[in-house]
């Protein structure tokens, strides 16, 4: 994994290609916040984590499923489905790159241990955060995304790239896609 060469507007490609061979890659479309249908919008535009936002939504807690990961140095990516703990139902697919020199230890290993979402670990860390979503995406599934969201056929849904910044350090990009409602 390359290092990335800016924190800024980060191309939902560009994460997608740390996984190869990104057959979950899907089309995107970008949109203007306010084109985001409701249904989505209160999901997605907004500058809260989406850990705390899907618990609120759904009212249960959710858990990371890690599908890969790599880490080169101090970044590291993860390709992160969230589950709902009680049903184990896919509500989000996501992508981070964490530049890891701008963690504490602490946080650094419990990104790495990979047995929490990232927001909450954030949050439990107390953490001073900041996410600055930097563009919204119509998504058309591929067809591992299909598969994770359970979907006989693809069905547009909508998802958020932005930058989490750390103590205002930019230290995680992040592509989040929410399961279609």
């Amino acid at each position: 994994m390359s290092a990335p060469a800016r924190l800024i507007a980060p191309d939902p490609r560009a994460l997608f290609a740390l996984f190869p061979p990104a057959d979950d890659a899907s089309a995107f479309e970008i949109v203007p916040g306010h084109a985001v249908p409701p249904a989505y919008h209160e999901l997605l535009v907004h500058k809260r984590h989406m850990t705390v936002t899907q618990e609120a939504h759904h009212g249960d807690r959710v858990d990371v499923r890690i599908l890969d990961r790599r880490q080169n140095g101090d970044y590291y990516a993860r390709k992160i489905l969230l589950a709902l703990h009680g049903s184990g139902k896919i509500v989000q697919f996501g992508i981070a790159r964490i530049d890891l020199h701008y963690c504490r230890r602490a946080v650094r290993e419990e990104i790495l241990a990979g047995q929490t979402p990232l927001g909450r670990i954030l949050i439990n860390h107390k953490v001073l955060r900041r996410i600055e979503p930097q563009a919204y995406h119509r998504v058309r599934p591929g067809p591992a995304m299909m598969n994770w969201f359970h979907l006989k056929e693809p069905r547009i849904t909508y998802g958020r790239i932005g930058i989490i910044f750390c103590d205002e350090k930019p230290a995680i990009e992040v592509l989040e896609i929410v399961a279609p409602e």
